[in-house]
């Protein structure tokens, strides 16, 4: 899938992700996204992924689990619109998520098996998809959204932490966390 969303119908929220996006066939930057994912965050020992780089901040490994969260919850709401159900599908707290989430009690390997895992299972989704079922369309979180459209917010989703992990936490930065 080369083509991009139309940002011009775009609800506001999800356009700087889209923008994030490169140009090139989106399934194949997926994957070679997990790959960099898995890259950048496997070599972390424990003290590095319970690194917060301040107060209140999530850690290194809650951000991973973010990202995971959040790739399954847009991975169903894909799912629903490329099927066609055009039933309104809600909005979620990311901060919630976390909070309850396992996070605090995992390693950096088992984040990484269940970002991986999920990834997997999405790759495989989008590569189910006819060329139809990319531009269905519903409504989620109170704003018209297609399949296509979601499958980039969740490429830029993932660009947009990978950057804050880079800069704000300093993975990946030689010399620094």
């Amino acid at each position: 899938m080369r083509q991009r969303p139309d940002l011009l119908v775009a609800p506001e929220f999800v356009i700087p992700y889209v923008k994030r996006v490169p140009d090139g066939d989106l399934i194949e930057l997926l994957a070679l996204q997990k790959a960099e994912t898995i890259r950048l965050l496997g070599t972390l020992d424990e003290e590095r992924a319970e690194f917060r780089y301040a107060p209140g901040k999530w850690s290194v490994v809650q951000v991973l689990g973010h990202i995971t969260d959040n790739e399954r919850i847009m991975s169903y709401r894909l799912l629903r619109i490329a099927r066609g159900d055009k039933t309104e599908l809600p909005g979620y707290d990311e901060n919630l998520l976390v909070a309850e989430g396992p996070f605090d009690s995992w390693n950096m390997d088992a984040a990484l098996a269940d970002y991986a895992a999920v990834r997997n299972a999405t790759l495989t989704l989008l590569r189910g998809l006819r060329p139809g079922d990319w531009e269905r369309e519903s409504v989620v979180n109170g704003a018209s959204q297609s399949a296509l459209l979601i499958a980039s917010v969740l490429c830029g989703h993932e660009l947009h932490h990978l950057h804050v992990l880079q800069e704000r936490y300093g993975v990946g930065r030689s010399g620094q966390l």
